[in-house]
Formats: C-alpha cells, sequence, structure tokens
C-alpha cells in the first residue's frame, strides 16, 4: 500500500462553519456563503460576488499582541489548527520532531492593499509598522511554530490553488520517509471581509469579472455553478483547513484512533496559459494518475472524488475531460462532488476544504452534493452528485486542486491503513 499516513485531526474555519460538523450540516442544508461584495450593491451595471469569513474574532482567540500582528490568513490557520490538534488528542509535540507544511495563494492580499490606501490617503505615516509580519505568506505556518515552540521543517508553498493538498502530499511525505513523526498540514486564506465605511475599496474585489471569470449575474445562488451547462464563472472564498498526520507507529504508541489515511499525491504543471488550463486536460489527469500510483491501486477503486470544480466554463471543461478519461469505462461508478456552489472558492484552502468534507462524509456514510447545480454538462461520463446528498461508503477517496499557472494536485485517501 502506500504512503499510509495517519490523518488523526481536522479543524476549519469556512464561511459555513467552524466545525466540520457543522460545515457539512450547512452544505446539506444549501445554505449559502455567497453574497454581493458592498462595494457593487449601488451599482446597476456591476455584480460582484464573495463567500467571507465573518465568525472570526481574532481578539477572543488570541493575545493583543497576536491578533493584531497577524494577518486574517494567519488568524484562521490558527484556529483551524488548534482544533486540529484538540481533535487528534496531542496535548504535547515533539519541537524536533513536528513538521508545519501550509499552503496559501492570496495570503495578505488584502490588508496589502489597505496598507495602500492608508498611505494614499493619511502619507507614509499612515502605514502600520506591523504590515509585513501581517502579509508575508510564511507567516501563518511561523505562527503556529511559535505557538507550540515548534523548531522542525516550517514549510508555505504557494501553489495557487492547489496549494493545500500540495501541502499535505509535501507533509504526507515527510512522515512517511521518516523525516518527522507529526505534520501539521493544510492550507489556508482571509482578508476578504474588509470595512468599508471609510471609502476603502480592494482591488482584487473586481478582479474576477475583469478577467472574465464571472458574468453579470443578479442572483448569488448562480453566481458558481460548478459542472453545469449554464456556469459562468467562480466565487473568491476564504477559510483554512488543517490536518493532523502522524505516522502508525506515533499514533499507536499514544493509542490515538485515525480518521482516515494519506495514501498517494500527485503534483504536475500544465506549463501551458498564466490562469487557463491546459484544454484536454491530460495534466490534470496526470496527477490523478501519480496519486493513485503512489497509493497501489487502479482508478476503479476509487469510490468518491471531491472534484475542484470552480463552475469556470474552461476550467470545468478541462476538469470533466480529465475525470472522464481517467476513470474511463467505470466513470459512472465514481461519485463525484463539488462544494464551491454554494461555499465559493477558497482559493489556497480549497483543496483542504474539500477534504475536511469528503471526510465528514465518510465518517457519516454519505457523500455531500454539488450544491446549485441542476442542468450538467453534457461532457459529463461520471456520477455528478447534485440536489441532495448521496447516501454511500467509501473506502477510497480522491481529491482535486488546479491552480493559476497550471498548479495541479491530486490527493488518494483511504478509509483503513
Amino acid at each position: 500500500m502506500g504512503l499510509n499516513v495517519a490523518i488523526t485531526g481536522m479543524g476549519v474555519v469556512s464561511a459555513l462553519g467552524n466545525t466540520p460538523e457543522e460545515l457539512v450540516q450547512r452544505l446539506r442544508a444549501d445554505e449559502l456563503a455567497i453574497s454581493e461584495v458592498p462595494w457593487t450593491k449601488d451599482d446597476p451595471d456591476r455584480f460582484e460576488y464573495w463567500a467571507p469569513v465573518t465568525s472570526i474574532d481574532p481578539y477572543e482567540h488570541f493575545d493583543e499582541r497576536v491578533a493584531a500582528g497577524t494577518d486574517p490568513f494567519a488568524h484562521n490557520a490558527l484556529v483551524a489548527s488548534d482544533a486540529a490538534l484538540t481533535m487528534a488528542g496531542l496535548d504535547t509535540l515533539d519541537p524536533l520532531r513536528t513538521a508545519i507544511v501550509l499552503g496559501t495563494a492570496k495570503n495578505g492580499t488584502q490588508s496589502l492593499e489597505r496598507a495602500q490606501y492608508d498611505v494614499d490617503q493619511g502619507g507614509r505615516d499612515a502605514v502600520g509598522g506591523k504590515l509585513m509580519i501581517r502579509v508575508w505568506p510564511n507567516l501563518a505556518a511561523s505562527q503556529i511554530a511559535m505557538r507550540h515552540q515548534l523548531h522542525g521543517p516550517c514549510l508555505t508553498l504557494s501553489t495557487a490553488c492547489a496549494s493545500s493538498l500540495d501541502a499535505i502530499g509535501l507533509g504526507a511525505r515527510l512522515v512517511a520517509g521518516g523525516i518527522v513523526d507529526v505534520a501539521i498540514v493544510g492550507g489556508t486564506e482571509g482578508g476578504l471581509a474588509a470595512e468599508v465605511e471609510d471609502g476603502f475599496i480592494p482591488a482584487s474585489a473586481f478582479s474576477r469579472y475583469a478577467y472574465g471569470m464571472g458574468g453579470n449575474i443578479l442572483d448569488p445562488r448562480k453566481a458558481c455553478l460548478p459542472f453545469d451547462a449554464d456556469r459562468q464563472g467562480m466565487v473568491f472564498g476564504e477559510g483554512a483547513g488543517v490536518f493532523i498526520l502522524e505516522s502508525t507507529e506515533h499514533m499507536r504508541s499514544r493509542g490515538a484512533a485515525p480518521l482516515a489515511y494519506v495514501q498517494g499525491w500527485g503534483t504536475a504543471a500544465d506549463a501551458h496559459h498564466p490562469s487557463a488550463p491546459e484544454p484536454s486536460g491530460i495534466w490534470e489527469r496526470r496527477v490523478m494518475e501519480l496519486a493513485v500510483e503512489e497509493a497501489g491501486i487502479a482508478p476503479g477503486d476509487i469510490d468518491v472524488l471531491a472534484a475542484h470544480g470552480t463552475g469556470t466554463p474552461k476550467g470545468d471543461s478541462a476538469e470533466i475531460r480529465a475525470i472522464n478519461e481517467f476513470y474511463g469505462d467505470r466513470a459512472q461508478d465514481v461519485s463525484v462532488m463539488s462544494i464551491k456552489g454554494t461555499l465559493g472558492h477558497p482559493t489556497g484552502a480549497a483543496g483542504a476544504l474539500s477534504l475536511v468534507v469528503a471526510l465528514q462524509g465518510m465518517e457519516d456514510g454519505e457523500v455531500m452534493h454539488t450544491g446549485g447545480t441542476t442542468t450538467p454538462d453534457p461532457d459529463i461520463a461520471f456520477d455528478l452528485v447534485m440536489e441532495t446528498p448521496r447516501k454511500r461508503a467509501t473506502d477510497w477517496l480522491q481529491i482535486n486542486a488546479f491552480g493559476f499557472g497550471g498548479q495541479n494536485a491530486s490527493l488518494v485517501v483511504s478509509a483503513e491503513g
């Protein structure tokens, strides 16, 4: 069998709740995290959407120094990592045998935009001295290290929307290779929910529409329709998903129980275009192959696929081709889901949040439906779960995450080691 690295804990911060159970319950109920951004509410010619996290007050979770000196992407990672460690029952960590590997794409972008606005309005003295320690992408992982006094590998990956799956895969290999016993892994994004009373408007709030990644849609429930024939674009979101990985020996030595096992990881580059995927999906299919090969199984063994499924015309078309061709004649037997239709797209944390939902579904014996989608793309050959969750036992799970720059990642997880 493949890597055989145990997942013993998971924590989540999302626009639909901050526990795996709450997130799944609200997805199951078709609650919508997507709303119109404040800056277009009175504009009849432009509609922009987002899916922000509004439930985290850093001053309730951390001391004032940490709360003020960290960006929301780090706040989210800290909250999720605390929850994951609690679930795993890990009160004590070996400072030299514990790794941290986090993925992030946008990290402190909006804090930087806010700082530039402050300087433009108030001059050079208006910018805070903590800007750099808020916006640098490694500061989420570094804050976790400081919180627990960890001195092992502390790594940050930024592979766009594949970041969190790459982080989980790399962390699993560090554990499987005997370099560490425990790895805190996952992905995080944050910073969308900024105050707007003083006139600040972040440039990134309009980037999706300006780049042709969304249509002029009046209904937020139609802003993101993964794999739908009528899809027009994606919606940026935020959040964090963090997991505790352990070697089986370490897990057993402390009498812990696994949630599941990471068995295989694939990562590769399209080398095609800054934002559009290679149309045939060949390199997306390749990472699916690599993950399954490392797991030591065949494509036909996969029960459930948590797809990337962003709702963009080109992105979904490439993934549809990749899924169809990878699973081949058995594609109709693979239950496929995407959580982005109601949750939005949390970019660098996307794969991690998909894994949270899929693992909770593995425990509950169900597969989450693809919220919002009603008219599946006619090219789909697989079993796209729609309208309501599907009751199904999952022994083998695959998760996809694909990002700008042609960054592709896929992960294979098993219920048993």
